[in-house]
């Protein structure tokens, strides 16, 4: 029989010798591991056991000893579990104390007679394990990493092992701001119960382990990480060598701060070339607080204060004397020098605090002058960039100008094509005036019209390709509006989309028109296209719908006949207008009414139409031009055509640069906070106006007249733009005037009261304009000037005299 089997053994008997008394009421008190028999009293008083407050006697008892008897423990970690659990012992009444002895030393004799040299090693160990426990328990601290799942944030801290878990997951609680009850620690695959220790699972101090935390509620309660713990201290382990092939884990703990780590020399060794410095206090130093004003005068200024002191200083000297004997061998003789006066001393240092600020205000000089050679620097390399940029801006704007006359596109590309052939008109024109007379004047002329008109059908053929192209692109993006699908925004901040019956039937016969202009195709898809096409239209019965189907009868017919397609294109095109036409009839797709300009009911034209006196057409007042300036009202002007066929036929001029010019005034307005209105309310011709007779095209300050770079800013940046506020500069002029502080302050008066002056030019043309006249009428400056300028006269009453009889 083994030792650990003679041990439970005399257990047992004891055990069952007790059971053999009268029992009583029984009271199972736990009993630490400090009061487990040693093995220096295995001898007679191995169970001696001291009885509780009320009386009670000791008693081993086990729940389970039958089968613990038979059973042997697997290995020590089983065994150390048994001795590090407290037993239970019971307490009986009946029996006396003595007697309780002497029936368990009984026992344990017995047992003892099996092996009594095997019971002194298992004690043995027993001391040795309640030993180690004891000195390990003085530092109980282990190390945990927690890892937060499912979020795998890793959090190192310090844990003591005799702790209970509930502790750990209170303080998770607190950081994750979840319930307790919903948190659950997992160790080695086992979840820790909120009454159990890292103890209890084999856990020793200064050992690395690692626990994992998770919600049982992951909707309700999900984790999420940890944030603020960057600056944390962390804890690593460090192995050290305490002897020889003996080495120690030993956990250290970083402390991060935010200090630069001074260098303070060091060494590098010539074999590896690793180097080594040498390590500072790791104390965080002391922060010098920042002085202000130091480089001045006042602080190499010395203030002096007098005050006399005299100290006392006791001496004593010896000579020779009657009795005594002083040699006189070693004495000096000393003579006085010259007197160094505190004048002379103070005139020494000021020399010296002369040469001081000398050095001083020489090296200041240095650093001022080395700024100030930067600041140049910088000043020439900006103005040599903006020099750089403006040459590339005008590069490029010429490249887009000689682009848009070979590749006229827009309406502003044929307005400079005729800009520019009136000019070269006016040249030859000015040119066979001086050198030719007579007939050879009129032959120069007659050639000139020949010339003129050849370019003017030249420019006709290139707009006639344009408006083809731009017309299948306006087609296009007519048919892609009318099948686009309700968009609106949520509050969320979500956009939605929805079809109607009406997008839906505009899709399909959009999708209809696009297979109709599709090119060199077989003949058996355009045969199933013309079928589509023709199932489509027969559901609604009219003279447009007889006629496309008329017209597909035909195609289909030519192309059974084996006609080319060049020869059908005509054809093809019939059929692909009349079909447009059929998309655009409201009866047929509902959804395009909402994108007709031209509204179905005739009666919306009855106030809304007005008469052009050059075409001799009533059109509706979208056909006419709207202008904030002064002018014939609206029946007194051309409509647009007129005026654009005037344009190309004798104005011929070029609103490319006022266009722009106008852009660049409504982008600049539009970053102000003062919601402008007048701005915006300007239209082409009054932007000419402004720009050519009130400011004669050319910038203020530099007379610089290229329209591409001038811009129109405000006068006084803190009142809204308009005709009677504003100034035409350059463009690095306009931003150097936005950042003056005062007017009064960046110009002389004479400038002043001349831009005044402009201003009250615009304000006489522009107040005859009802929208802009309400504006003026609050401005007290033009009141006063009216009044100096207005000679009030009171009628005179003429009574009539009647000659007498």
């Amino acid at each position: 029989m083994s030792d650990r089997e003679e041990e439970f053994g005399a257990q047992n008997a004891v055990t069952a010798s007790e059971e053999n008394d009268d029992a009583f009421e029984t009271i199972n008190v736990p009993i630490s591991s400090e009061e487990l028999p040693e093995s220096g009293q295995a001898e007679g008083s191995e169970s001696e056991v001291t009885p509780s407050s009320e009386g009670h006697t000791t008693h081993v008892k086990e729940e389970n000893d039958q089968s613990f008897l038979n059973e042997e423990p697997e290995d020590e970690e089983q065994f150390m579990e048994e001795v590090l659990f407290p037993k239970r012992v019971s307490y009986s009444r009946r029996n006396s104390v003595k007697h309780k002895f002497t029936k368990h030393d009984n026992a344990v004799q017995s047992a003892k007679q099996f092996s009594h040299a095997g019971s002194l090693a298992f004690l043995d160990k027993i001391k040795v394990i309640k030993e180690s426990l004891k000195a390990s328990m003085k530092d109980p601290l282990a190390t945990v990493k927690v890892v937060l799942f499912p979020m795998g944030q890793e959090i190192i801290m310090p844990f003591k092992i005799d702790t209970i878990v509930k502790y750990l997951k209170d303080h998770f609680s607190y950081q994750l701001l979840i319930p307790s009850d919903t948190l659950q620690i997992r160790y080695a695959g086992r979840i820790l119960k909120n009454n159990e220790t890292l103890l209890q699972y084999g856990v020793k101090p200064q050992d690395i382990v690692q626990v994992e935390i998770f919600s049982t509620d992951p909707d309700l309660f999900p984790i999420k990480r940890i944030h603020g713990l960057t600056d944390a201290s962390q804890i690593i382990t460090v192995k050290v060598q305490t002897g020889i092939a003996q080495y120690q884990e030993v956990p250290v703990e970083i402390i991060k701060s935010d200090f630069h780590k001074p260098f303070l020399g060091g060494f590098r060794h010539k074999i590896t070339g690793i180097e080594y410095h040498n390590a500072g206090t790791q104390t965080v130093p002391k922060k010098i607080p920042e002085k202000d004003n130091v480089f001045c005068r006042d602080t190499q200024t010395v203030f002096l204060r007098k005050k006399l002191q005299q100290t006392t200083n006791t001496t004593s000297t010896q000579m020779t004397k009657i009795g005594v004997y002083v040699s006189n061998m070693t004495d000096k003789l000393v003579t006085p020098g010259k007197y160094f006066s505190a004048a002379e001393y103070h005139a020494q240092r000021l020399q010296a605090v002369i040469v001081l600020q000398t050095y001083y205000r020489q090296w200041h000089a240095k650093v001022v002058v080395k700024d100030l050679k930067r600041q140049k620097m910088l000043r020439l390399k900006w103005e040599a960039e903006e020099e750089l940029r403006k040459i590339r801006e005008k590069e490029e704007w010429i490249k887009l100008d000689y682009y848009r006359r070979h590749n006229p596109q827009t309406k502003e590309d044929f307005e400079v094509l005729y800009n520019a052939l009136e000019l070269w008109r006016q040249e030859e024109f000015a040119r066979i005036n001086q050198s030719f007379t007579g007939a050879e004047r009129k032959a120069a002329l007659c050639e000139l019209l020949e010339k003129e008109t050849q370019i003017i059908a030249s420019i006709g053929r290139h707009r006639y390709i344009a408006n083809m192209a731009n017309r299948e692109a306006l087609i296009q993006t007519f048919l892609d509006k009318c099948s686009a699908p309700k968009v609106w925004r949520t509050f969320s901040g979500k956009i939605i989309e929805m079809d109607t019956q009406f997008t839906i039937r505009a899709r399909e016969l959009q999708n209809i028109y696009k297979c109709i202009m599709l090119k060199n195709i077989s003949q058996d898809e355009r045969l199933d296209v013309l079928l589509t096409l023709k199932h489509t239209v027969k559901e609604h019965e009219c003279k447009l719908t007889q006629e496309i189907l008329e017209l597909i009868d035909r195609e289909v017919d030519l192309m059974m006949r084996g006609v080319k397609h060049h020869n059908l294109e005509g054809l093809r095109k019939r059929i692909a207008t009349l079909f447009f036409h059929y998309i655009k009839t409201p009866l047929f797709n509902p959804e395009v009414a909402r994108h007709l300009k031209v509204p179905q009911d005739p009666l919306m034209f009855s106030k809304k139409v007005d008469f052009c006196r050059s075409c001799r057409l009533y059109l509706p007042r979208t056909e006419f031009a709207a202008s904030a300036g002064p002018g014939p009202p609206p029946h007194g002007r051309p409509c647009r055509r007129c005026s654009a066929l005037g344009q190309e036929a004798w104005q011929r001029q070029s609103f490319l640069k006022l266009k722009c010019l106008l852009q660049r005034l409504h982008s600049a307005e539009a970053h102000y906070e003062d919601d402008p209105k007048i701005a915006f309310l300007m239209q082409l011709q009054d932007i000419q106006y402004l720009v050519e007779n009130i400011w004669a095209s050319q910038s203020v300050l530099s007379a610089g007249n290229d329209l591409n770079d001038l811009v129109l800013v405000r006068w006084d940046r803190s009142l809204e733009w308009s005709p009677w506020n504003c100034i035409l500069l350059t463009k690095d002029e306009g931003v150097a005037h936005l950042k003056l502080t005062s007017i009064e302050e960046g110009y002389e008066p004479l400038f002043i009261h001349k831009i005044k002056h402009k201003h009250i030019l615009a304000k006489n043309y522009f107040s005859h304009i009802p929208v802009l006249a309400s504006f003026i009428l609050d401005d007290g400056e033009i009141d006063e000037i009216r009044k100096k300028y207005h000679s009030e006269t009171t009628p005179k009453m003429i009574v009539a005299q009647r000659p007498s009889p």
